[in-house]
């Protein structure tokens, strides 16, 4: 321990790591000191000096304190903001620069270095991709399969699986993949990449790539990150071109998604793919003959098997009527589905939207990375700085350019100067290095006024190392042509960069004319009008009940213990009324408890329950009978209703009707023979009951119990 260093501050003395701070010792407790009652004048000190002390208050505790000085304390402080600004930053959101995830870029990169014109297996790819990419093979197979199938980046050989069917790629050996000409010619120039070392440092990746079209909204792009999420959906390549172009030319443009899978779709609410958009679409379906309808295109998320399963599951809970589906998918899609005879085909179409995943719906939120932050912003914003960037990339590769031209055009000058003033002979004296560049740089001074720039060092050296040969064979009409070459050349660079927008316009055009072709759009836009389950669903199940036990269920085998009630749909509601003057809403299913003893039941109307209750009860606080009449209202399912004044009372009668000319005028009252009444049996007069809320009193009836109640 150092001199002046208290012990406490040693950091010795911190306790390890996964070993309990000690706590501290608690002081010794003071003395108490008696405070004595004011009254009291005997137990007043007769000390002067003495002061009288009030009772010390009982020590509040001490709330626990973080040590900052704990080895691991900054790393638990900063962990979870770290990992999620690592998973939004380096996995899950594509860059505004290049709309390319980080494997993504990576594994084009990897295809980049090794680009030889052939393919390559989808293995080595893989191998290569995560000398860049930390996290292993299965993320680096999966982005590669992903990008293979759509084809615009990488071209795919053999079995990448099917996206209509959702069929898995074959192993990543078997396998191969290469650049396309697009990629190419759109994402790559080292001379205008900006750098970046590996995660372990051995080697140099792209922070983004060069990229001249707007990626992330040509492939469309998804991903989960800690927080956050992003869902840019797919664009046609054609009405990208055209959207740049009218943005170079200050013109609006408005762009929707375009669905490899084709489909129908509802973009009345997309609000430009921002937060809280949302897409309706729908599978596209044709009905070929009074039975047999086909679906042909899906809807964008769903697959032929995933459709095919959610067909069947409608089948099972009895929504739809089908005899058969066969899956006929290759390369288009073709799911043909047989009706059975009991189906209704006009309704059939409907019944598809709305019970299974014929129509989804989709919710657009676009995200990407802007200065290391996540940004959400529309499509259309994308596309402007992206489309912003191409023409910032083309005017640098053009400034390149020109450098590069201008440097050529000079070494060939001097060349030609040093060739065709026979500056080379100058040097047949000199003997030193030295002695050599002198006597070069002395030969050109009477020509350096026709150059561009001064002659260095590094010039000096360049003609030093002319061949004999190519001195002998020297050409001056060639050399004149290729200088006039550069000289035009230089020209046409020099009029692009002071005409960057149309330069960039040309670009866009040049892009669509060479890559557009055979690319129509495949998704139909239209309105969507939602469809009411209630029109579509066909009653078709049979609903029984066994009043005993409170069950209800549909098309029971054995019907001895249960009686048929009605014919009814799958989204029909039931509510019943249990003795003790409680009803209970219930969803019709395979088979569903109410309540035992059930008094009545019967199905709920679609439009909700307009019927006319009349109700007679014994009520269990009071001993009294009421009666009023009422009608339900809203109900919530599985929700117990006590209709009476209080729990456990008796229901006693119940009438329902439609029309409230129906209702009973009056009823007869038949009273238990043990009552002290002396008119056991009168007619009690309804007429005068009006139309209530269902949790209601009533009117009294009588005071007495009642044995029976029958309609007058």
């Amino acid at each position: 321990m150092s001199k002046g260093k208290s012990p406490s501050s040693d950091d010795s003395e911190l306790p390890l790591f996964g070993q309990p701070t000690p706590e501290p010792a608690p002081p010794p407790p003071a003395a108490p000191v008696p405070a004595p009652a004011p009254s009291d004048p005997a137990s007043a000190t007769s000390d002067p000096d003495a002061v009288n002390l009030p009772a010390a208050a009982p020590a509040e505790p001490v709330a626990p304190q973080n040590n900052d000085n704990a080895p691991l304390a900054h790393s638990y402080r900063n962990w979870f903001l770290e990992y999620a600004s690592y998973v939004i930053l380096d996995r899950a959101v594509p860059h505004l620069d290049d709309g390319l995830k980080p494997v993504q870029r990576r594994i084009l990169h990897t295809l980049w270095e090794k680009d030889d014109g052939r393919f390559h297996k989808v293995a080595n790819i893989v191998g290569a991709t995560m000398a860049y990419h930390p996290h292993g093979d299965a993320s680096i197979g999966a982005a590669l399969v992903a990008m293979g199938q759509r084809a615009w980046l990488i071209e795919p050989q053999g079995n990448y699986g099917n996206m209509l069917t959702g069929d898995d790629a074959a192993a990543p050996r078997y396998i191969e993949c290469r650049l396309t000409v697009f990629a190419r010619e759109v994402l790559f120039n080292p001379k205008t990449t900006n750098w970046q070392k590996s995660y372990d440092g051995r080697s140099q990746e792209p922070i983004s790539l060069p990229a001249k079209f707007p990626i992330t909204l040509l492939e469309g792009c998804e991903g989960i990150a800690v927080g956050l999420t992003t869902k840019i959906l797919p664009h046609n390549f054609n009405d990208l071109c055209r959207a740049s172009i009218n943005h170079l030319q200050g013109k609006t443009f408005r762009i929707r998604p375009d669905f490899p899978s084709g489909g129908i779709a509802d973009f009345s609410a997309y609000h430009d793919g921002e937060r809280g958009a949302k897409v309706k679409v729908r599978a596209k379906i044709e009905q070929r003959s009074r039975t047999q309808f086909a679906i042909t295109e899906l809807p964008y998320g769903a697959t032929t098997e995933s459709l095919k399963i959610s067909i069947e599951s409608a089948i099972a809970k009895g929504k739809l009527k089908v005899k058969r589906i066969e899956d006929m998918t290759s390369e288009s899609v073709e799911i043909l589905i047989e009706l059975s005879s009991t189906a209704e085909p006009e309704k059939f179409i409907d019944q598809l939207y709305v019970f299974t995943d014929c129509e989804l719906t989709l919710s657009p939120a676009a995200c990407v990375i802007i200065d290391d932050k996540p940004s959400f912003m529309g499509v259309s914003e994308i596309l402007r700085r992206s489309v912003d960037r191409t023409r910032q990339l083309i005017g640098r590769e053009l400034e390149i350019r020109l450098d590069e031209l201008a440097d050529q055009w000079h070494a060939d000058s001097l060349e030609r100067i040093f060739i065709e003033e026979r500056i080379y002979r100058r040097i047949e004296t000199a003997k030193t290095w030295e002695a050599v560049l002198a006597e070069i740089q002395e030969g050109l001074k009477p020509h350096v006024k026709n150059l561009r720039r001064e002659v260095t060092h590094d010039d000096l050296v360049r003609l030093t190392e002319i061949r004999i040969k190519r001195i002998s064979v020297y050409n001056r009409f060639k050399a004149d042509e290729a200088i006039k070459a550069l000289e035009t050349e230089m020209k046409q660079v020099k009029h692009d960069l002071a005409h960057l927008t149309d330069t960039t316009i040309a670009w866009f055009e040049r892009l669509q004319e060479k890559f557009g072709k055979g690319h129509k759009r495949r998704t139909q836009s239209d309105e969507i009008e939602q469809i009411s389950a209630a029109s579509v669903v066909t009653a078709n199940q049979k609903l029984y009940v066994n009043r005993a036990e409170g069950f209800i269920a549909l098309n029971v085998r054995n019907k001895d213990d249960f009686e048929f009630i009605h014919d009814v749909t799958p989204l029909d509601d039931v509510v019943g009324f249990m003795p003790d003057a409680t009803a209970k809403l219930v969803k019709v299913a395979e088979k569903v408890f109410i309540g035992k003893d059930l008094v009545h039941l019967h199905v709920v109307p679609k439009d909700g329950d307009d019927r006319y209750y009349t109700l007679i009860y014994q009520d269990q606080e009071s001993g009294k009978a009421f009666a009023k009449r009422f009608q339900l209202g809203g109900m919530t399912r599985e929700k117990v209703y006590n209709l009476a004044a209080s729990e456990g009372s008796k229901l006693l009668f119940l009438d329902e009707t439609k029309n409230p000319e129906s209702m009973p005028k009056a009823v007869t009252i038949y009273l238990s023979g043990r009552c002290s009444a002396r008119v056991k049996e009168f007619v009690f007069d309804l007429s005068e009951l009006t139309v209530g809320a269902r949790g209601n009193k009533g009117v009294t009836v009588t005071q007495y119990p009642i044995r029976d109640v029958k309609r007058a």
